[in-house]
């Protein structure tokens, strides 16, 4: 038997009963959760193998590599995929993939295929912080991720680039083409967080108490509730995430991870975007599915904030209206992942985006 998976049934409302505030300290909390088994059926997978906190081992369905800089002093290593077109399908433009804060720049690997079959070339960064790049413990803010991107490019030698962004990748997307406009094409924003001000909802807290949230949640059956609770219909799929998170906290640099994870909480709940929208001086388009309640710290709200929290029907619309020119798609039956829910449907229409 594999030593990393032993199957047996959990009960999905087990899974939630279970989601303490650890289990959304690291970002988005939304509202729906998916029966035991989800469409697939089958056993749910219990992991007993550790993982490190870069992902070392972790197999990748692109070859991986790392840039080298140094953020506020520190040396660190910023992991990125560079994935070719298609032979003989060549566009001659290339697309940047930006992932939210409770995934790695390795969920995207369907669109990146898609992407790719469309002749561009797509790049798709681990920021520092996240999936195999370096987990400092640094003052994280969005101009330090987009100047990182920002070396990243010039690295590639890549000059202009179109932006798709998910949930934090959204306003770390946002962020990017308003500190380099010269070098964003195009943005697409897929069920972003940050089109509501936080603060205004959620209560401050320390980092130390994120710290100390981030710790406790190492409960299975909590984490995978968490993500359940992103998607209207569970899929086997979605397991990937479940997976890499629960078994970070198996190592002995998780608490690294906790740090780090932490502090992007703070940049993400400090730094919203929504007074940004205005601004934005590009085409861009918003795909947002329409069950998605996702908000950052929801959980640390009182019940009734709560409930005015991650509603994506209005905070699309209301984007949309604030950004000029905006293109809004919206996908019913479709929660926080609609790459990867509304697959189909997401890849046509940012494809066609993308040809105007």
């Amino acid at each position: 038997m594999n030593s990393r998976r032993i199957f047996l049934t959990t009960g999905a409302g087990a899974a939630v009963a279970a989601m303490g505030a650890g289990a959304v300290a690291g970002g988005a909390s939304p509202a729906h959760a998916a029966g035991a088994h989800g469409r697939d059926g089958g056993a749910e997978p219990v992991y007993t193998e550790a993982l490190g906190i870069a992902m070392e081992g972790w197999p990748s369905a692109f070859p991986v590599h790392f840039l080298r800089l140094v953020n506020q002093g520190e040396t660190v290593s910023m992991a990125y995929l560079d994935i070719p077109p298609a032979q003989g399908t060549a566009s001659g433009r290339t697309v940047l993939l930006l992932h939210g804060k409770n995934f790695d720049g390795g969920a995207w690997k369907p669109t990146a295929r898609s992407l790719a079959a469309a002749g561009h070339r797509v790049v798709v960064p681990d920021q520092i912080g996240f999936g195999r790049s370096s987990k400092p413990a640094l003052d994280y803010t969005f101009g330090l991720l987009t100047g990182n991107t920002a070396a990243l490019l010039d690295h590639l030698g890549v000059e202009r680039a179109d932006v798709i962004g998910h949930s934090m990748g959204g306003m770390v997307g946002v962020r990017f083409a308003l500190d380099h406009p010269e070098r964003t094409r195009r943005l697409v924003l897929a069920n972003p967080v940050g089109l509501e001000d936080y603060r205004e909802l959620v209560p401050a807290l320390s980092t130390e108490r994120l710290f100390a949230d981030e710790l406790a949640n190492t409960n299975l059956n909590a984490i995978r509730g968490f993500y359940r609770s992103y998607v209207v219909e569970w899929r086997r799929a979605y397991e990937r995430n479940v997976e890499l998170r629960y078994r970070v906290t198996l190592g002995g640099e998780y608490p690294r991870w906790a740090m780090a994870s932490a502090r992007t909480y703070q940049m993400a709940y400090h730094q919203p975007v929504l007074s940004d929208l205005p601004r934005l001086g590009l085409p861009v388009l918003l795909v947002i599915g329409q069950e998605d309640r996702a908000a950052v710290g929801k959980s640390y709200a009182t019940p009734e904030n709560r409930a005015r929290l991650g509603n994506f029907p209005v905070l699309g619309r209301r984007a949309a209206a604030a950004i000029p020119g905006a293109r809004l798609v919206e996908l019913s039956g479709t929660g926080h992942l609609p790459h990867l829910e509304a697959r189909g449907r997401f890849e046509r229409e940012v494809l066609a985006f993308l040809r105007g």
